[in-house]
């Protein structure tokens, strides 16, 4: 059940171009992703591991999985630092940086003093990004909470506490990551984009910067597993699809919390993302 949005409203946001500037590239730091002795589907469950990434300037840090998945569900407990964090970007995510880029994204945006955090999601496939951003109903600063992404060969959910806030369907080849990814957690300075398309600045008075990551959990088909592999589902049905309460839920996040999405951006030029050529009228019809 969705609790009561905590603080401000959700308000209107300016357009950020994500797809400026690159991350850092990070080395692996430990494994994040264990094999299975009984099957092709990789798990992983650390309820103590606790990490602490502490950006410096114009730099950051992470952690990298040490496999590459075709498919799966990819969560972690996060909790976000209070304060100022402008231009500071904490992230989850899929990516496969080899060729064409291709990246499946959560990330947070930080915050001035008076501004809730910004949670962005974002399929970058091809060489353009399709982001949806949000104002939580919840302080992430206060706790820990679990976001996820699932990904499997038809769609990619978008999750925050088992809550779908975002579907991304399959519509074309050409708009759909299908090449292997591996599981990223970073934090880093993205000044040029991240706060206020660039306004406000990362502030290094107030540093270090810490995120702090826990409670993984991993369950896919990695790039080796065998065709039978089966891809993991959000959905409670065998024919699959989100239940009713699932998109009652995802509805009323999307009325109430959506503060951007691409196709409703009348700046860009939509002409990569012809998903977009039919623009609802309102965001809440989106359910993309």
């Amino acid at each position: 059940m969705l609790q009561k949005p905590l603080g401000r409203g959700a308000s209107k946001a300016r357009p950020i171009r994500s797809d400026r500037v690159a991350r850092p590239r990070f080395r692996s730091i430990g494994s994040i992703s264990r094999p299975s002795s009984s099957s092709s589907v990789s798990w992983l469950s650390s309820p103590e591991l606790v990490l602490f990434l502490v950006g410096a300037r114009k730099t950051g840090s992470g952690f990298k999985s040490l496999k590459a998945y075709r498919s799966g569900y990819f969560g972690a407990s996060i909790k976000l630092q209070s304060g100022y964090t402008a231009g500071v970007n904490t992230a989850f995510y899929n990516e496969a940086h080899r060729g064409k880029h291709d990246e499946v994204d959560i990330e947070f945006l930080g915050r001035t003093w008076k501004e809730p955090y910004t949670l962005q999601t974002n399929v970058y496939v091809r060489g353009s990004g399709r982001e949806a951003r949000f104002h939580l109903w919840f302080d992430p600063t206060k706790h820990f909470h679990r976001y996820a992404i699932l990904w499997n060969p038809k769609e990619i959910i978008f999750l925050v506490d088992d809550i779908p806030i975002r579907r991304y369907e399959k519509k074309s080849i050409t708009t759909f990551p299908t090449r292997p990814m591996w599981v990223y957690g970073s934090i880093w300075d993205a000044s040029d984009w991240a706060t206020d398309d660039g306004k406000y600045k990362t502030d290094y008075t107030y540093q270090p910067f810490v995120s702090q990551y826990k409670n993984f959990r991993l369950a896919g088909c990695s790039s080796s597993a065998t065709p039978h592999c089966r891809p993991v589902s959000a959905s409670p049905y065998q024919s699959g699809g989100l239940s009713k309460k699932q998109l009652m839920a995802m509805r009323w996040v999307q009325k109430n919390r959506m503060v951007y999405h691409y196709c409703m951006d009348t700046t860009r030029d939509h002409s990569l993302t012809p998903e977009c050529k039919k623009l609802p009228k309102k965001k809440e019809n989106i359910l993309d």
